[in-house]
């Protein structure tokens, strides 16, 4: 069909055709070009990565000695994570604490009896308090429920309330401080002491506070050591080896929620605490006389007591005896209060009284000071119910009651309205959790699985980096096959790539000042043993494989000695932190190292303006020349492309006419003949 010709519709020379096999020919030029542009580019692409490979092994290597390095991050391991936790900073100083959780804080939480869910709560002014915050809403009346919402919305983070279903219908109300500690009790004011009242969540009680007042009228003083007791402005003072007691008389019953709250400090003499007595000076013997005759005098002989020889005293053997306070009863009976700590400054310590008194009556607290060096003093005493909010009111249906969270630390008392304490060690935050019946540690040490996660990110960056060099300087499949770890698509692209740079001294000479780099000794002041990463498990042969030649170590990648690493971390951080950056000139910047060398060797390549920038800079002026050459031979293919239709248009217009004169020529001699 393609020779048929039909005029005004087809070519009769198959000008097409051949128009398209000349342009072809002049297309090879730019074609050429085109192929020439896409291998730049893709050797842009190839850069880039290597680039990419680069800058996450400089990052990797600037994390193990820049200011975030983590040698300098600390964890809390706690002995028992169910009585108490912690979070340290870089801070904290790697040390071993001893810690006991007497008591968690809690805040004030009040039930109220069951409740239909439909009632309707009055229209008033309800206030509550938590400490010295109070919150007030007017409420115009309503469902429980839109109660529980009106004051969920004013309550400003400090109380909160909800219900809580005892069966269907029926449901009692919840109101809780959202505050914890002592002084963050729940307070009722205006209509809430009604409301409360009315749906069983508190009754009208006795105010069973009492302060025990401390004056030289109501202490009594023991027979021994009378000058050491004395009494100043509310405050008893009973020096070493005194003792003194105040009257209580209060009957308790043995499930009684009374406490005793006093405060106490102490102070210790650091001096000799015994004065050695100088010996007796013996008896006073009168002079014996004398006689005088004739002005001579004769003395009579003077009298002699004989003195027994001088023996000192021993000193008094030392005596620490924390446990000052006790209880005396009516039965004559006596128990003691747990021991005080030493504080210069007075510090608050209170007593559940049913612990101690058993059911007993109270009869005084005792201040029983057996130490030989340690004055106690003691002030502020009372008595409360804690469970007893304002004005009198008890709770009925108590979840729980505002306090304070207690815990000693190397047998000193600590109280804190919160379970979360900042404030005791530097750097570091306890989290309460539990009460501890023993001792229990917090070890704050080095962060070595976050040491080990970075060593092991900058050996993996610089295996990633030294597989990518090896890949574009050598035409060897074999290194692709040693990458077991790689995907069949990531076998498939480094294949492609494999040698395409195998020209470019750059990267072998790149290659082999890291290897150099990796190998090198470096000294440490810590541990003068440790100067190599294959002290710490990582080298070419980490595994230890024996045997004869194998390529695959030669190529410079890096293994780990998990268990060594592990070792190593466990003693020796300081030493291994100097091993990656240390700095032996003193002012504080770090000087030599792995990391740090590795840093200054990668960091021309990586900056602005550096080795990569320059080689894709290259690139990219290339490919600018190449696409403008490719764009001024595209119009020249154009131009060229319309003067061959141009010409092979004219030519077939000429034949046309030559054709149409032959054919009237025909016709015309035709014509003549015909005439003849």
């Amino acid at each position: 069909m393609s020779d048929i010709y039909i005029p005004g519709v087809t070519s009769r020379f198959n000008s097409e055709k051949l128009i398209e096999d000349l342009m072809k020919l002049e297309r090879i030029p730019k074609e050429r070009t085109e192929r020439g542009l896409e291998n730049l580019q893709t050797q842009k692409s190839y850069w880039q990565e290597v680039g990419r490979r680069i800058s996450s092994v400089r990052d990797s290597a600037r994390l193990l000695y820049s200011y975030q390095n983590p040698f300098s991050d600390r964890v809390a391991i706690s002995s028992d994570e169910g009585a108490i936790t912690a979070s340290a900073t870089r801070e904290a100083s790697e040390q071993t604490y001893r810690f006991t959780v007497k008591q968690t804080a809690q805040a004030d939480r009040f039930l109220s009896s069951p409740l239909d869910e439909k009632m309707k709560i009055d229209a008033g002014t309800y206030s509550f308090s938590v400490g010295e915050d109070k919150i007030s809403i007017n409420y115009r009346g309503g469902a429980l429920r839109d109660f529980v919402d009106a004051l969920n919305r004013r309550s400003r983070d400090k109380i909160g309330a909800s219900l809580v279903t005892i069966q269907s219908g029926t449901k009692s109300l919840l109101i809780e401080s959202k505050v914890t500690g002592q002084a963050n009790r729940l307070g009722f004011h205006d209509d809430s002491i009604t409301l409360a009242k009315n749906i069983g969540m508190m009754e009208q009680g006795n105010d069973t506070r009492r302060d025990i007042v401390i004056s030289d009228n109501t202490i009594r003083r023991s027979s021994q050591g009378l000058g050491k007791i004395s009494v100043s402005d509310g405050i008893l003072n009973v020096g070493a080896r005194s003792s003194a007691s105040l009257p209580l008389n209060m009957s308790l019953s043995a499930d009684s929620p009374m406490m005793l709250r006093l405060e106490t400090a102490t102070k210790v003499e650091t001096g000799d605490f015994f004065e050695i007595p100088q010996p007796p000076p013996g008896p006073s013997v009168t002079s014996g006389g004398s006689v005088t005759y004739g002005g001579v005098t004769i003395e009579n002989e003077p009298s002699f007591t004989p003195i027994p020889e001088w023996n000192p005293p021993a000193a008094p053997v030392r005596n620490d005896d924390m446990a000052v306070l006790t209880l005396s009863f009516s039965d004559g009976t006596s128990a003691a209060l747990p021991p005080i700590g030493d504080s210069g400054p007075f510090v608050s310590r209170q007593f559940l009284l049913s612990d101690v008194a058993q059911g007993r009556s109270i009869v005084s607290l005792n201040i029983e000071n057996k130490n030989t060096h340690r004055d106690i003093s003691v002030g502020k005493v009372e008595i409360f119910d804690p469970t007893a909010v304002n004005d009198g009111l008890r709770p009925l249906n108590i979840v729980s009651t505002a306090r304070d969270a207690v815990i000693t630390m190397e047998g000193i008392e600590i109280r804190r309205p919160s379970n979360n304490i900042n404030d005791i060690v530097p750097g570091l935050t306890l989290n309460v959790r539990g009460v501890s019946d023993r001792p229990l540690e917090m070890k704050v040490s080095a962060n070595t699985e976050k040491i080990k996660d970075a060593i092991i990110s900058f050996v993996w960056n610089y295996n990633r980096l030294m597989a990518e060099i090896n890949i574009l300087t050598r035409a060897d499949e074999r290194i692709v096959d040693e990458l077991t770890n790689a995907s069949q698509e990531e076998i498939d692209d480094m294949k492609k790539r494999l040698g395409a740079f195998s020209g470019d001294t750059t990267l072998n000479s790149f290659k082999n000042n890291l290897q150099r780099t990796i190998s090198a000794p470096y000294s440490t002041s810590l541990e003068r043993d440790l100067t190599l990463l294959s002290q710490i498990g990582i080298s070419t042969n980490a595994a230890g494989r024996s045997g004869g030649y194998d390529p695959a170590r030669m190529r410079g990648y890096l293994e780990i000695d998990e268990n060594v690493l592990n070792a190593a971390l466990e003693s020796k951080v300081p030493a291994i932190k100097e091993l990656f950056a240390n700095d032996i000139d003193g002012d504080l910047i770090a000087d030599t190292g792995v990391a740090y060398n590795v840093d200054s060797l990668v960091k021309p390549f990586v900056e602005i303006g550096g080795i990569i920038s320059l080689k894709t800079g290259t690139i990219d002026s290339r490919m600018k020349q190449d696409e403008r050459r490719i764009n001024t031979m595209e119009q020249q293919l154009a131009k060229k492309e319309a003067d061959l239709k141009i010409q092979y248009a004219r030519m077939e217009s000429a034949y046309s006419r030559m054709e149409h004169m032959s054919t009237s020529l025909d016709n015309f001699n035709q014509q003549n003949r015909g005439n003849r």
